[in-house]
């Protein structure tokens, strides 16, 4: 059939040769009208139907929950990573301090050090800060994972920062009362809070059926104070 209708009326047709009357027309019009409006209707709600069960979220694999779930605690890691250092570092200082253990070249850096390393535990730090960006998956494993990166934020921007405070005073203050308190606390809350995360992904593994990437949050060593370090090696 062509593009353009062949008319209904030629000049051989004569007077006599009709057409569909204008309103019987517009009445098959309307009733193709209502045809087309029924079909578009029909197929919006398939379309809309199809997208909402293709944006479902579908059931991961066990292999894909395990690939995230290390993907997430290997960012942890390495978000950490300058905090960790910060804190050995810091507990290192003072356990060389309460045994006189360090130089008097070494003695004029500690503030700079201490302070560096204070820093590198705080939101300031883009590290720590990109904790907050990590994207956990919505998976079973999930709530695990988002608890362990709260874990070790409050590792970092609370205990470790609260420590290092204490050990600042303690560089030039050894015998601080308040501080000595401080970094017992501090130091408690610090393996409190790894205690909590390491629990997680205790929980994760056994959720998973396997052994997931490991923390590195490191054991922080008993804090020792100058008078106990001189009553030992006496």
């Amino acid at each position: 059939m062509s593009e353009n209708p062949t008319p209904l009326a030629s000049s051989d047709a004569g007077p006599s040769a009709s057409r569909p009357s204008s309103g019987a027309g517009q009445r098959g019009a309307g009733r193709l009208y209502r045809r087309r409006g029924t079909l578009v209707g029909v197929a919006l709600v398939v379309v809309l139907t199809i997208t909402v069960i293709t944006d479902l979220p579908s059931p991961a694999s066990r292999s894909t929950n395990i690939a995230s779930a290390a993907t997430v605690i290997q960012q942890v890691n390495s978000d950490m990573s300058p905090c960790v250092f910060s804190v050995n570092e810091a507990f290192t200082i003072y356990g060389d301090q309460t045994r006189d253990a360090v130089t008097a070249a070494d003695r004029a850096r500690v503030p700079a050090l201490l302070q560096e390393d204070q820093a590198a535990c705080s939101f300031t730090n883009q590290s720590i800060f990109s904790l907050s960006d990590i994207d956990v998956p919505g998976s079973a494993s999930g709530k695990q994972l988002a608890n362990i990166v709260n874990s070790v934020t409050l590792w970092a921007t609370s205990d470790a920062l609260g420590a290092i405070d204490a050990i600042q005073t303690l560089s030039t203050d050894p015998t601080n009362t308040r501080a000595l308190g401080a970094l017992v606390k501090y130091k408690s809350m610090l393996e409190a809070d790894r205690g909590a995360a390491e629990t997680s992904l205790r929980s994760i593994d056994t959720m998973l059926d396997a052994h997931i990437v490991a923390l590195d949050l490191p054991e922080v060593p008993a804090p020792t104070s100058s008078s106990s370090a001189a009553s030992s090696s006496s």
